[in-house]
């Protein structure tokens, strides 16, 4: 998170004012070894920041039968990235090559539902999004902040947008302990009196209590690889601790469930309880019935830096419901809403097809090539693959093919 130009994968402001808030700075409480219970669940939304905010999309699309709504700190829109490092890096994050339009992501979004590996994104209509990009954010550009908001209006989300904050690229919250326009570890911000967490709230919940002064009910330490499939969290890039704030009132009474995420250089590995601690959201929970969810990533080949796989380090199936990480939240949730876990059946990564370039043009096989498109028969497909060098590439959807 530390400039747009280093790959880190990675979120009208609603009008909430924060004339007087009642600031908490009790920290979150120590972690009991535990196990997710069965609590009486009454609605599911997911949060995240950066790479979090990326897969917090990317939940609330694949699985928009499970999550009612979604808030997200500086990220981008569905499968930007395209299974590549690169657009990851230089369109999705900075703007230096082309991306997919929301246009054509939002009809990638309907191919993969009708092919069955997200829900039908019919489900986003009427749900509430809140979105936050800072102007000081010099880590995701602003445009691409504006393509997720686009996206989530084209599907008829209530979207609402504040991005006027003068916050660097961070979860912002009344006591976090950097300064409002830092970009730096851990990578939550302190903008004086506003209060993010309870625009959001407000926005995701109709309404939102004040938070509570100091945080009263149990912060649940878990093993994560028991909702992994194949039951080893550090194989795709989780760690193998998990976190869940539950307040005593949701012990035994009707609760809403929030699953957040940290962004990149945010994971508990390495900086411990940070962004539990600050983020404001357990305040929250104690007086608004609400458990928060805190899943872990960490790092591996591929992924230094601990995020969430939105471009495809980890799996080629990063974004469907068949996605590893997608599915072991998902399993989280279930656990506590029905306690059970169901493993979707695998979508098998298509087949990779190498021939010559002008082969590929030949049969008929659109290619992606820095972000861009070109289609059979146009002068760019003609002179990029009017050569006998050989690539290797797969389908991702019947009008796109992506380096394998």
């Amino acid at each position: 998170m530390r400039s747009r130009k280093a790959l880190l994968g990675l979120a009208m402001a609603t009008g909430v004012a924060a004339t007087s808030l009642s600031i908490s700075t009790a920290a979150v409480p120590a972690p009991q070894p535990g196990t997710l219970a069965r609590y009486d669940i009454t609605g599911t939304y997911v949060s995240g920041l950066s790479s979090g905010g990326f897969l917090a999309n990317q939940l609330h699309v694949a699985y928009s039968s499970v999550f009612q709504g979604a808030g997200i700190f500086s990220a981008g829109a569905y499968d930007c990235a395209q299974n590549s490092v690169n657009t990851a890096q230089f369109a999705c994050m900075d703007t230096f090559q082309a991306r997919r339009t929301p246009a054509q992501l939002e009809e990638l979004t309907r191919s993969r539902a009708a092919q069955g590996t997200v829900d039908p994104p019919q489900n986003l209509s009427g749900d509430p999004v809140w979105l936050f990009h800072g102007t000081a954010d010099q880590t995701v550009a602003p445009a691409v902040n504006d393509d997720l908001a686009t996206y989530y209006r084209d599907f008829g989300a209530r979207v609402a947008y504040h991005n006027t904050s003068a916050a660097g690229h961070a979860w912002v919250s009344p006591i976090g302990p950097n300064s409002c326009g830092s970009t730096s570890s851990p990578y939550v911000n302190n903008c004086g009196t506003a209060d993010p967490v309870k625009e959001m709230l407000t926005h995701l919940f109709g309404q939102a209590g004040p938070a509570a002064p100091a945080p009263s009910g149990k912060l649940v330490q878990f093993d994560q690889s028991g909702y992994v499939p194949g039951g080893n969290a550090a194989a795709v890039s989780m760690g193998r601790e998990g976190f869940a704030y539950v307040p005593r009132a949701c012990e035994t009474g009707p609760c809403k469930l929030m699953v957040t995420l940290h962004g990149c250089y945010q994971y508990y590995g390495l900086v411990g309880n940070a962004l539990m601690d600050k983020a404001y959201l357990n305040e929250y929970a104690d007086t608004n019935n609400m458990i928060v969810l805190y899943p872990q990533a960490t790092t591996m080949t591929g992924n230094p830096r601990g995020c969430w796989d939105w471009w495809g380090y980890q799996s080629a199936q990063y974004a469907l419901k068949s996605g590893p990480q997608m599915t072991a939240i998902v399993n989280m949730v279930k656990a506590m809403t029905n306690g059970q876990t169901t493993t979707p059946p695998t979508t098998p990564a298509p087949d990779c097809v190498t021939a010559s370039n002008y082969a590929h043009t030949t049969a008929g096989r659109a290619y992606v090539l820095y972000g861009q498109t070109y289609a059979l028969g146009s002068n760019q497909a003609l002179g990029l693959w009017n050569t006998f060098t050989s690539s290797s590439i797969r389908q991702t959807s019947p009008n796109y093919w992506v380096k394998c």
